[in-house]
């Protein structure tokens, strides 16, 4: 394996894991704005950069989102909590602008500013782990992005994908393991006969990481985790909600 010790990038990637308890201390404004700049220097499809992200410091807004979001409290509690939308509001006065008509909720576009927004938060939180900082995605959001959409006034083609809970950690977890290389770089071809093979291998792997962690209060594996998550987050509200919101038509 390539040696990492005198690449910082490459340490602080891997290094990543998700925080969720933060010591009681602020982010200040230009720190702030430094890592969105540096989220704003992710890929952007065609440059149209899709993309806004809403800092929510109102605390009864926190709350509603928190609640929605499942009861997670550290919606409530993180020094910074960001909601990233994928936006072509923009996208479309500019089209408008230059006689091109307006949008038609087509879903190529709607996969562009999904793609943009993703790119953009992983910047984010990169640069801010670079700072020694930490975060979490907050997927749970869209159990009801009817109600995210009203609390931050979102306009049509507008839609918020994720929260990231942002600050310095007061909690130091262990990396949890991925796939091993071998599994997800496929040559020439998608080698379909070796997943469930690959996936048992793994599962073994991650049942013996949550044994070895302090408490060992889960006995589980990625399968059983994976299962659950997929089948019981379906939001099947997703498609009329973004419908409504003039994406995802056609």
């Amino acid at each position: 394996m390539l040696d990492q010790t005198n690449n910082k990038v490459i340490e602080t990637m891997l290094s990543h894991r998700s925080i969720r308890k933060f010591q009681d201390k602020s982010i200040d404004t230009e720190t702030l704005e430094t890592i969105i700049e540096c989220g704003q220097a992710a890929a952007s499809s065609s440059f149209i950069q899709a993309y806004s992200v809403i800092r929510v410091t109102n605390s009864d807004t926190r709350r509603q989102i928190a609640e929605a979001a499942g009861g997670q409290t550290w919606v409530e509690d993180a020094p910074e909590f960001l909601v990233f939308c994928a936006d072509l509001k923009r996208i479309e006065v500019a089209c408008i602008e230059q006689g091109a008509g307006k949008l038609e909720g087509n879903t190529e576009h709607f996969l562009a500013a999904s793609v943009d927004v993703a790119l953009m938060a992983q910047n984010v939180l990169l640069a801010a782990e670079s700072m020694g900082m930490g975060g979490v995605f907050i997927g749970g959001i869209r159990n009801n992005p009817q109600l995210v959409s009203d609390l931050l006034g979102l306009p049509d083609e507008v839609y918020p994908v994720f929260g990231m809970c942002l600050g310095w950690p007061s909690i130091d977890p262990d990396v949890k393991p991925r796939f091993p290389v071998t599994t997800i770089l496929h040559h020439d071809h998608y080698a379909a006969e070796k997943v469930e093979s690959q996936i048992e291998s793994y599962d073994a792997q991650m049942e013996a990481y949550y044994q070895s962690r302090s408490g060992k209060t889960r006995v589980s594996n990625w399968s059983e985790q994976t299962a659950k998550a997929v089948q019981d987050k379906k939001r099947e509200h997703m498609r009329s909600f973004l419908n409504n919101r003039g994406l995802l038509i056609k």
